[in-house]
């Protein structure tokens, strides 16, 4: 089992930056792949960033790509996403998921104003 829970979002200006953070609890943390997706009002939700269970392999939507990072702290267990140079596109509730099951955070709010 699994819990997932996200913080670090709010309301930030285009071009600023924010730093979300999973924190899992359970000593499987490292055993995952972990993602990060998004979901707009009114939208689908969207896959946004994903890290190895080892943190050496990453994969961005193209949307995100050159702007945010994500890593992990298996010691930790959380998993980050910077997030640079936001726009307003970037408004999104955002989640943190262990890949391949069912284990996902409550979400975060992030509102980017023009």
């Amino acid at each position: 089992q699994v819990q997932l829970v996200e913080s670090g979002g709010g309301l930030v200006q285009a071009g600023g930056s924010l730093r979300l953070s999973c924190a899992a609890t359970g000593r499987t943390f490292g055993y995952y792949r972990m993602n990060w997706y998004r979901q707009a009002p009114g939208k689908e939700r969207e896959f946004v960033a994903s890290i190895s269970r080892s943190g050496g392999s990453t994969s961005y939507a193209n949307s995100v790509q050159g702007r945010f990072t994500i890593s992990r702290d298996n010691a930790k267990n959380t998993v980050y996403l910077q997030m640079n140079s936001l726009k307003p596109e970037d408004t999104a509730t955002y989640y943190c998921n262990a890949a391949d099951s069912n284990y996902w955070g409550q979400g975060t709010q992030v509102t980017v104003s023009s």
